[in-house]
C-alpha cells in the first residue's frame, strides 16, 4: 500500500511539473527558425537594403577574385585618427583617452560593426564535471572539465552550456598566469585504470553480460582470453627521438610554467546563420530575430570568454592579473575584440585574423567589407550591413563610411600586451587576411599605445609610409608586437615568441 501511495505521490509530482514547465513555457513564444539566407534577408529588411554589392572570391583563378596588387589596395588611404575626438579636438592626455575619446570609439564599435551586449544577460553558472590528475610530456598536471550553466529560466526554450577546459601545472608553488585559447573543450590526457583496476572492470562486464544473455558464457568460454575493454596504449615514447619542430602549445605553456584553458566558441553560439536565434543570442532574444545593433557572433563568443574569465577570478592558483585570450582566424578576430571590450585580459595573441580583426576595412585587398556583410553576416552586428548597401532607403555606404576601423579597435586593447600574429601565403597563410594591412593597423594604433606610456612596434605611427618587416623578424620590445613567422594559417609556430615576450614584459 505504501509502495502504491509513493507511485501515486510520485506520478502526481510529475504531473505538477509538467503542467509548471507549460505553464512557463505557454505564453512565450516559440523560436523563430530561419535559414541563414532569411535571417540575412529580415535585417536586409529591416534596413531598408534592397541591393548589396557581392564580396570578391578568394580563389584567385575566379573572375571576381579579391584584389591582391598592392597598387589598388589603398582607395580610402585616410583613416579616421584613433586620437581625434568627434568634436574634431586632439586627445592630449591619458584622462582624455580614458573618459572621452575610448567610450566614443566603444560606442561606434558596438552600434555599427559588432554589436551591443545587452544590458540583462542571464548569468553563468559553473560546475566542475571532472578533476583529473593527468600528464603533459613529463610535466603532471590537474585538469578541470567545466560546464557553465546559463539560466534560462527566463526563456526555458533555449538551453546554453559552455564547455571549458582548464590545465594547470600541478606541482606549481603559486599561481600562475594563464592563456585561454578557442578551441574544442577536451582533457589532454584522461588518466586511465590499472591493469589490476581493468581487470576488474573486464570481469564485471563479462558476469553482466552473461547475465542479459546466457548464450555469451559459451562464447567467453571459447576465447578465455578476450577483454571487453581493451587497454589504451600511449602514445607517448619518452625514448623516441624528438619530433622536428616546436612541441604542442599546450607542451610549451605547460613546460614554461604557464597554465591554458581550452573555451569552445560554438557551446556558446552556434557558427552559421541560422543559429542566431539559439545559443546566446537566441536566449537573451527569446528565439526571436536580431535588432540592427543587436551583437553578433564574434561578440557573443568574447561574451562567453569573459565568462570563463569570472570563474578563472575565483581559481586560487591561476594568476588572476596574468589571463590572457588566443585565437586564430575567425576566433583571431574573437580575441581581438574579447581583448578589447573585456579589460581584465591582460594579454592578446591575435593568429590570422584578417576582416573583421586586424586587418583595416579601408583597405581594397583580399577579404571585404562586403565579403562579411553577405556570407558571415551574422559574426557582426545587422549595422554593419549597411557597408555594403548599393541600393537602400539611405543611400549607398561603403567601407570608408565606417566610424571606426580595426586600427581603433586594436587601440582599444592598449597599454596591455597585444600581439599580432600571421603566418605567409606560401604555406597557406592566405593573401586574402591582408599581411600587410594588418601591419599598417598595428602602425596606426601604436600612438594610443604610446600616449599610454607603453611602447608600440618602435616605429613611426605613419601607417602610409611603414614597410613590413620580413618573415621571421619580430617587433617584441613593446606592449604592442609583431611576428610573421613562415609557417601557414596558424599562430603555433610563434607561440614560443609569445611566451618568452609575456614572460620578459611579466618579469617572470
Amino acid at each position: 500500500m505504501k509502495r502504491v501511495t509513493f507511485l501515486l505521490l510520485f506520478a502526481a509530482m510529475h504531473v505538477a511539473a509538467q503542467d509548471h514547465r507549460a505553464l512557463q513555457t505557454g505564453n512565450l513564444p516559440a523560436p523563430v527558425s530561419f535559414t541563414s539566407q532569411q535571417d540575412k534577408e529580415n535585417m536586409m529588411q529591416q534596413l531598408g537594403i534592397k541591393a548589396m554589392r557581392p564580396g570578391p572570391s578568394g580563389d584567385e583563378s575566379a573572375p571576381n577574385h579579391a584584389n591582391i596588387d598592392e597598387g589598388l589596395a589603398n582607395p580610402y588611404p585616410d583613416y579616421p585618427d584613433a586620437l581625434t575626438l568627434k568634436n574634431g579636438k586632439m586627445v592630449s592626455s591619458p584622462e582624455q583617452w580614458w573618459k572621452q575619446r575610448r567610450p566614443e570609439i566603444v560606442e561606434d564599435f558596438e552600434r555599427e560593426v559588432y554589436g551591443r551586449v545587452p544590458k540583462v544577460v542571464p548569468p553563468v553558472n559553473w560546475e566542475v564535471k571532472v578533476t583529473d590528475n593527468e600528464f603533459i610530456g613529463f610535466t603532471p598536471v590537474i585538469a578541470k572539465q567545466l560546464i557553465g550553466h546559463v539560466d534560462n529560466s527566463s526563456y526555458p526554450l533555449i538551453q546554453v552550456s559552455i564547455s571549458m577546459t582548464l590545465v594547470l601545472p600541478a606541482n606549481a608553488k603559486r599561481p600562475v598566469p594563464v592563456l585561454m585559447m578557442f578551441a574544442p573543450s577536451a582533457l589532454p590526457a584522461p588518466a586511465q585504470p590499472s591493469k589490476e583496476e581493468l581487470q576488474l572492470i573486464n570481469d564485471a562486464m563479462k558476469e553482466l553480460l552473461q547475465k542479459t544473455n546466457p548464450n555469451l558464457k559459451t562464447v567467453f568460454e571459447r576465447y578465455p582470453a578476450y577483454q571487453p575493454i581493451a587497454p589504451q596504449v600511449s602514445g607517448f615514447n619518452p625514448f623516441a627521438p624528438r619530433p622536428a619542430g616546436d612541441p604542442p602549445t599546450a607542451q610549451q605553456l605547460i613546460a614554461d610554467g604557464w597554465g591554458y584553458v581550452l573555451i569552445d566558441p560554438v557551446s556558446v553560439q552556434a557558427d552559421n546563420g541560422a543559429g542566431i536565434t539559439k545559443g546566446i543570442i537566441g536566449l537573451v532574444n527569446k528565439g526571436q530575430p536580431r535588432k540592427p545593433d543587436d551583437w553578433g557572433t564574434l561578440r557573443a563568443w568574447a561574451w562567453g570568454a569573459s565568462r570563463g574569465m569570472d570563474y578563472l577570478l575565483k581559481e586560487p592558483m591561476v594568476d588572476g592579473k596574468h589571463i590572457g585570450i588566443e585565437g586564430v582566424s575567425r576566433y583571431g578576430k574573437a580575441a581581438l575584440v574579447a581583448m578589447a571590450f573585456d579589460e581584465r585580459f591582460a594579454m592578446v595573441l591575435i593568429g590570422s585574423s584578417g576582416q573583421g580583426g586586424a586587418k583595416p576595412s579601408r583597405r581594397n585587398f583580399g577579404e571585404s567589407v562586403e565579403s562579411l556583410a553577405n556570407g558571415a553576416h551574422y559574426w557582426m552586428a545587422g549595422n554593419f550591413m549597411k557597408y555594403a548597401a548599393s541600393e537602400s532607403a539611405f543611400g549607398s555606404k561603403t567601407a570608408n563610411d565606417l566610424p571606426v576601423d580595426s586600427h581603433e579597435l586594436i587601440a582599444l586593447c592598449a597599454p596591455r600586451l597585444t600581439f599580432i600574429s600571421y603566418g605567409v601565403p606560401a604555406q597557406g597563410d592566405a593573401r586574402w587576411l591582408d599581411q600587410q594591412g594588418s601591419y599598417m593597423a598595428g602602425v596606426a594604433a601604436g600612438s594610443v599605445f604610446k600616449l599610454l606610456g607603453a611602447r608600440d612596434f618602435g616605429v613611426s605611427n605613419n601607417y602610409k609610409t611603414e614597410k613590413m618587416p620580413p618573415v621571421n623578424t619580430g617587433l617584441l620590445e613593446g606592449q604592442l608586437a609583431w611576428r610573421q613567422h613562415d609557417g601557414g594559417h596558424t599562430d603555433a609556430p610563434n607561440i614560443k615568441y609569445f611566451i618568452q615576450w609575456v614572460d620578459k614584459l611579466m618579469g617572470r
